[in-house]
């Protein structure tokens, strides 16, 4: 009867733990959100984003256009050659001049990559009705500030830390476990400058770090609602 009476215990005091993770996870991300101003960024139909990337001593200018409902495309300028990677809310094709002149279909992992980006609204929100899950890993000490720890898998597979700052209550941190070239590897992504923009608050600049090397992003204008015709994310016609 005592078995019997601990053992029923000690499932309430875990089925009370879960809720109490699931209650803290949610109060962290309705913070974040609101800090964020994610009510602005879901009304918003469509997002420009005009940039450039310093890499490997090059300031390469970057332009991406994304259309509610998943439709995405980022152009790239290197030395005057294009190139373009998009998903048409379908497929995802891509134009690499250095590998050949002609647009080619996304498959596997470039293709999942591609669909991630067409996510205007980000992966923590309304993560379970994307088929991923999340959990609050609690508060850990990063470069001085106290930061809560997300832990995110797509459902893709794919693992993220997201680390969220106590005191803005905005991303800080993400470091994600992705494939490249056949190999699993860690990539960090740092975010800072963060400016608020027709109600939504984001950050201006990412600094991303991997084995394969690092590149910082400067966010230079960025503009909702623009108008796009679905024709921009189509794969041209060989």
């Amino acid at each position: 009867m005592k078995k019997l009476f601990f053992t029923a215990l000690a499932t309430v005091v875990f089925a009370f733990a879960n809720v109490a993770n699931a209650q803290s996870l949610n109060e962290v991300l309705d913070m974040h959100f609101k800090a964020s101003g994610q009510e602005k960024l879901m009304a918003a139909q469509s997002f420009y984003v005009k940039a450039k990337i310093s890499q490997m001593g090059m300031d390469l200018p970057m332009e991406m256009k994304i259309k509610k409902p998943e439709k995405f495309i980022m152009t790239i300028d290197l030395q005057g050659q294009k190139i373009i990677q998009a998903f048409d809310g379908e497929k995802g094709w891509m134009i690499n001049p250095m590998v050949g002149a002609d647009p080619v279909e996304l498959a596997g992992e470039q293709l999942a990559q591609a669909r991630q980006q067409v996510d205007m609204e980000g992966e923590l929100f309304n993560y379970e009705a994307k088929g991923h899950t999340a959990e609050l890993a609690g508060k850990v000490n990063v470069d001085g500030k106290e930061m809560y720890r997300i832990k995110l898998t797509t459902k893709d597979g794919v693992t993220k830390d997201y680390f969220i700052d106590a005191a803005t209550n905005l991303v800080s941190k993400v470091k994600s476990k992705v494939s490249a070239q056949g190999q699993t590897v860690d990539v960090e992504q740092i975010l800072s400058d963060y400016k608020t923009i027709d109600g939504i608050t984001m950050a201006m600049k990412i600094e991303q770090k991997s084995p394969m090397g690092s590149a910082v992003i400067i966010i230079e204008e960025v503009k909702m609602n623009e108008t796009f015709d679905d024709s921009v994310f189509k794969q041209p016609v060989k």
